[in-house]
């Protein structure tokens, strides 16, 4: 027997593996995990040191059963799953499966899936890290202890079905303490001063805006100080003070890490956190390009390293220099610092190689890999490129001894801002003020002021709430979109345009757990719980201790909670309607599911018609003129619909605005570009009007 057998998780990935692989080679998929802790039971033994029962996961006895025929047909096993605690874990299950030794070499790691990676990962094996598959142990244990607990008591006091995690209650605790801040919220007026003022000699305008006085910055509370400001300077001269001119520059942001990448995915492309992972998986493990079969695009997508390996940057840099010029390309490679904690072992995301630009391979993938791609590509790139150079002016113009202040940008030199920049520094860009001179006098043109009021914090979308969870140390790469993912499906959270709302059961589980189990919904508790994990990883640290520890803390609160709570009934009476069920004629009511508010018929179990409840637009279908509606996919997933569905069967995944189009009267659909911003575009594909998105007075869109 001359084969040696390969296991991997995904069949992409044994297809991309294979590849580089000769004809003694045999690549296998796990499909993910084989074994896990019983569903039907705890499966730890507390008694004999948190010992956990791990049962073949229903389903993969097919799985297991061909695995173990390659095995014997090969005369050596290499495990390859992905370099993290959950691709240890599965490799040691396959171990204890297989009856291989874990302390002999038989694990192969890689963090791209590249014919070098995967050649001198063979030349390189090791041992089975204990310690990585005692961290996540540790991990899957504490969570069993704490939902397979907690979770028996919430169905008690509150609800059958309901559910608890470790880590997932202390994100709803962030939600709900967020929805309190905004419900206590007292707004607080105050007024701004803008002057549009015109140098005489070349009639050019520009704006400048009210920054104090001689004894500093000033505010205007109420429209009582704007009016007297306003009295003054329109008695008064606009005189140019001071002129200060310099050189500003701006620094490129790091290669993503997935948290960043989770973000930028989120505000750029609009993807949720699940769907960034599962497209980036997808990067990861191999796609079909046309002329080369499957390929790795991207290196491991679970990390919290900026580091790049210096071959990586080396390339990056000859090709900045053949696009864009020497000048594109700093003087050293740019190194960033990871975060504390780090695992530096990895690398930061970027493309497996600097030759595949996204617009090369752009056919060989779909729309939603080819978005990311390119956001992972231009990352990396501008990552590794020169600073961005602008020129800034800063203009004081007296009048009546108020100080107004204009200040000016210029792009003197793009740099990285070529290929990447945010969003929220492009205001800033080649903002334009005339050639002044100190002395100089200028014409009013118009005086604005406008009454404004304080905001409370905005809610969590996914992105601000995974930078938040990062911030605090709480959960790690691998953890965010699962995170998020489980407390919407749980019913604990809602995305309200696309920002994250607590639901009333998920404020009411959170006030439980909030009362009774004040350790697992504290944010230090949880950070240094995923601090100690991380010493189990690293071997200094036992496992045992850290969750005996937790557990002897956690038990005295269960039995507590047990004792002092009561009966908490969250029933409400359905809201009736007027849809009269089809089947049976009752008057259907509205209650809410998985994903969201549906229409149920009262009859239930006698009558179990359901339908969906649509939310009704006001937006004009292109086609028949009837109004939108808001519709379901059976996954959850939003989009657009006719309200005549199925006579008219219009669709699209785009938000209507409640403009309608000027030319043709249809709805007019949100988009947004790179070189555009946010625009509104008419439904009506033969029409194809577009037009801005108009700022209002504070600063908010229309439409």
């Amino acid at each position: 027997m001359t084969q040696t057998l390969v296991i991997v998780e995904s069949p992409a990935k044994a297809k991309t593996i294979g590849k580089f692989l000769g004809k003694n080679y045999k690549v296998e998929a796990s499909m993910g995990h084989v074994r896990d802790l019983p569903k039907s039971q705890m499966g730890i033994n507390i008694e004999n040191n948190f010992q956990p029962k791990y049962i073949t996961i229903r389903g993969k006895g097919e799985i297991i059963n061909n695995i173990k025929k390659q095995a014997k047909k090969s005369s050596k096993i290499l495990l390859a799953t992905d370099p993290d605690r959950e691709g240890e874990a599965i490799s040691w299950h396959l171990a204890n499966i297989l009856g291989i030794d874990e302390e002999k070499p038989c694990r192969i790691e890689f963090h791209e899936i590249t014919q070098n990676a995967i050649k001198n990962s063979l030349k390189n094996p090791r041992p089975i890290d204990k310690h990585l598959v005692e961290a996540q142990q540790a991990r899957r244990i504490l969570d069993r202890l704490v939902g397979y607990q907690i979770s028996p008591l919430l169905w008690k006091k509150i609800k059958w079905g309901l559910s608890a995690g470790r880590v997932q209650s202390v994100a709803v605790k962030l939600i709900c303490d967020r929805e309190s801040e905004i419900e206590s919220f007292v707004p607080e007026e105050y007024w701004s001063l803008a002057a549009r003022l015109i140098k005489p000699t070349t009639s050019e305008s520009f704006e400048a805006k009210l920054y104090g006085d001689s004894k500093g910055k000033i505010k205007l509370k109420n429209n009582e100080d704007a009016d007297k400001v306003v009295e003054a300077v329109k008695k008064g001269q606009f005189v140019v003070d001071k002129i200060k001119k310099g050189v500003k520059k701006r620094y490129p942001s790091p290669p993503f890490t997935t948290s960043s990448m989770q973000q930028e995915a989120y505000k750029k492309l609009g993807f949720t956190t699940k769907k960034t992972m599962a497209v980036a998986q997808q990067l990861y493990e191999g796609i079909d390009i046309k002329g080369h079969g499957s390929v790795g695009l991207i290196t491991y997508m679970r990390t919290d390293s900026t580091r790049i390996a210096r071959e990586a940057q080396d390339a990056a840099r000859e090709t900045i220099a053949g696009r864009f010029g020497k000048d594109y390309v700093p003087n050293a490679p740019r190194v960033y610092r990871s975060k504390k904690g780090a695992q530096d072992a990895h690398e930061a995301i970027r493309p497996t190689s600097a030759m595949r630009s996204p617009e090369a391979i752009k056919n060989s993938l779909n729309n939603d890999q080819y978005k990311l791609y390119k956001l992972i590509w231009n990352r990396f790139f501008a990552s590794q490129m020169s600073d961005a150079v602008l020129d800034t002016v800063t203009v004081d113009i007296l009048n009546s001894g108020y100080i107004f202040r204009a200040v000016g940008t210029r792009i003197k030199f793009e740099g990285f801002m070529s290929v990447y920049s945010n969003d929220e520094e492009d205001d800033d860009e080649n903002v334009k003020i005339p050639e002044l001179i100190e002395g100089e006098k200028l014409k009013l043109k118009k005086l604005e002021p406008k009454q404004h009021f304080t905001q409370p914090p905005s809610r969590y979308t996914e992105a601000t709430l995974v930078k938040t969870l990062e911030e605090n140390g709480i959960g790690r790469p691998s953890t965010y979109a699962p995170i998020i993912s489980t407390i919407i499906e749980r019913n604990y959270v809602e995305r309200e345009k696309r920002l994250l709302k607590p639901t009333e059961l998920g404020k009411i589980v959170n006030d439980i757990i909030s009362q009774y189990f004040k350790q697992i919904v504290n944010v230090e508790f949880t950070a240094n719980m995923e601090k100690q994990l991380d010493d189990v990883e690293e071997g200094t640290k036992e496992w045992v201790e850290i969750v005996r520890r937790f557990y002897d803390s956690f038990i005295p609160e269960l039995e507590h909670a047990e004792q002092e709570i009561g009966k908490i009934s969250i029933e409400e009476e359905p809201e009736v309607t007027n849809v009269k069920c089809e089947k049976c004629g009752r008057n259907m009511v509205i209650k809410r599911g998985r994903f969201g508010k549906f229409l149920a018929c009262p009859g239930y179990p006698e009558c179990k018609n359901t339908k969906p409840l649509l939310e009704e637009l006001n937006a004009k279908c292109p086609r028949c003129g009837s109004n939108l509606v808001v519709r379901r996919t059976k996954k959850g997933r939003k989009f657009y619909g006719c309200k005549n569905y199925p006579a008219c069967n219009y669709m699209t995944w785009k938000e209507p605005s409640n403009v309608a189009c000027p030319k043709c009267g249809s709805a007019m659909l949100k988009e947004y570009s790179k070189g555009k911003g946010s625009f509104l575009k008419c439904s009506k594909e033969e029409c194809g009007y577009e037009m801005s998105i108009k700022k209002k007075a504070d600063g908010k869109k229309n439409g």
